[in-house]
């Protein structure tokens, strides 16, 4: 499913327009990635929890040519599902 298919499923289910449903949408994005860059994590009860976390520098490989590569450290959002969303899906 992609952005244009989860709007039309949100407009159907919600009895709303597509316009409003994509802005719902936008704003919740917008509202979690403004969580994230702020250092806070976002939990929704059943679904899931957005955190941020930490990956440290690594020594990697070119696959192209074997070579030896650093690889910085780096800064990177997370998701832990939650238990309503595991049983959900793996029924």
């Amino acid at each position: 499913m992609n952005k244009t298919e989860l709007i039309e499923s949100i407009a159907t289910k919600s009895g709303v327009t597509r316009a409003a449903a994509a802005t719902m949408l936008d704003a919740t994005l917008s509202t979690i990635t403004e969580a994230l860059v702020a250092g806070d994590s976002v939990a929704l009860v059943g679904f899931g929890t957005f955190k941020v976390g930490e990956r440290a520098a690594r020594t990697g490989k070119n696959p192209a040519t074997g070579e030896a590569l650093d690889i910085a450290a780096s800064t990177v959002a997370r998701f832990t599902a939650g238990k309503a969303l595991k049983d959900a899906v793996n029924k």
